[in-house]
């Protein structure tokens, strides 16, 4: 573990920090037991459910048989995501097809997903936001990276390593990195094509920030990319939108991009755990070989039809605004956290003064979706 080739290899502090979170995690565990045998719960509701603490807390509740809810912050300002049993990294790519597949989506929904969609180039309906692109001309952008207009893009958006790996199961490739080797090794064999890779700007600007940038990884593994790879780094304030507007198809391993790109005919791959993946939208890879023949047929004829455009948005409309369960009493704020509470008086507490509230209650009261 702590060898020069190992995860923590050359961390000073790594065994040391290591050592206390599996300290924090064996009290936690201990302590929430007598918790859950002296009290008697009937159900717990708490943060992520995946980290320490939360993910301990979680898995004892489970094994004591006390009912599980989770909850995080939505991209949607004032908006958070609930889930029961497992944190919603999870359930959102398992929960059945039922929840939106017979949604019928009025003209004023669908303008309204689409108006959000578009705000979302500016995050100003959102308050996780990573990059404020400013709106870029994507000719002006493809004439600045270089690229040549008469061969088909194909645009690759990567996910921050750490995120990426331990939040899902791997599919087709042990890890991202082993992805974007695999990627671009095989575009070095296809000069017909040129890939656009777009690397996520929550290396940077997250929190945390990634001590393992992804550009370092791959240039340690193909130190010489093909002339026909072009790179935009996470610092880079172009806009992702304009950028993938350039391409033929997108190729990711497990970002959320993958909801919004399709909601726009645009036709992807996944090679990752991505809450688009076995929703009938995306071409899905599960082994390598899978992978490459998928990419043996770029580019693409043609975007996605009618049908299949109404069902992405149809999920898109399901996954930002039936999930996003809004919580108008509570409010954006600057600095960490990024929310406080707001309430003025205890009525915008009772039932009916918040749908969101009432949907909250009922789930984690009745066990209801």
């Amino acid at each position: 573990l702590f060898s020069p080739g190992g995860p923590l290899g050359g961390e000073p502090q790594g065994e040391a920090v290591l050592r206390r979170y599996l300290e924090s995690a064996i009290l936690t565990a201990t302590a929430t037991t007598r918790l859950m045998r002296g009290i008697g719960f009937v159900a717990a509701v708490f943060t992520h459910g995946i980290y320490v603490p939360w993910g301990l807390v979680g898995a004892v509740a489970r094994r004591e048989e006390v009912r599980v809810a989770t909850w995080n912050v939505a991209y949607r300002k004032r908006r958070f995501i609930f889930s029961h049993d497992d944190t919603y990294h999870h359930t959102l790519m398992t929960e059945p097809r039922t929840h939106w597949e017979q949604l019928v989506l009025s003209e004023t929904q669908e303008r309204e997903l689409m108006q959000y969609l578009a705000s979302r180039r500016e995050g100003l309906f959102d308050w996780i936001v990573f990059n404020r692109a400013r709106k870029d001309d994507p000719k002006e952008l493809a004439a600045r990276i270089g690229i040549d207009p008469s061969k088909p893009v194909v645009g690759l958006l990567t996910n921050v390593s750490w995120d990426a790996q331990l939040h899902y199961p791997a599919n087709a490739f042990p890890n991202m990195l082993e992805w974007l080797v695999r990627t671009c090794e095989y575009f070095a064999t296809r000069p017909d094509l040129q890939l656009l890779i777009r690397v996520h700007p929550a290396e940077i600007s997250g929190f945390p920030p990634s001590r393992q940038p992804i550009l370092r990884e791959l240039a340690r593994r193909l130190p010489n990319l093909p002339p026909n790879i072009r790179v935009v780094p996470p610092e880079s304030r172009m806009s992702t939108y304009a950028l993938m507007s350039l391409c033929n198809a997108a190729i990711i391993y497990g970002t959320k991009m993958g909801v919004e790109l399709t909601s726009v005919g645009l036709p992807v791959i996944v090679a990752g755990e991505a809450w688009i993946r076995n929703k009938g939208l995306t071409h899905d890879a599960s082994s390598p070989e899978e992978y490459i023949r998928l990419l043996d047929q770029l580019p693409f004829a043609h975007g996605l039809g009618p049908d299949l455009l109404a069902r992405a948005r149809r999920y898109a409309y399901h996954f930002f605004f039936n999930r996003m369960i809004p919580l108008p009493f509570i409010e954006p704020k600057a600095g960490y956290p990024i929310y406080r509470l707001k309430l003025e008086r205890l009525q915008q507490l009772l039932p009916g003064a918040s749908a969101g509230l009432d949907t909250l209650c009922e789930g984690v009261l009745g066990a209801r979706p």
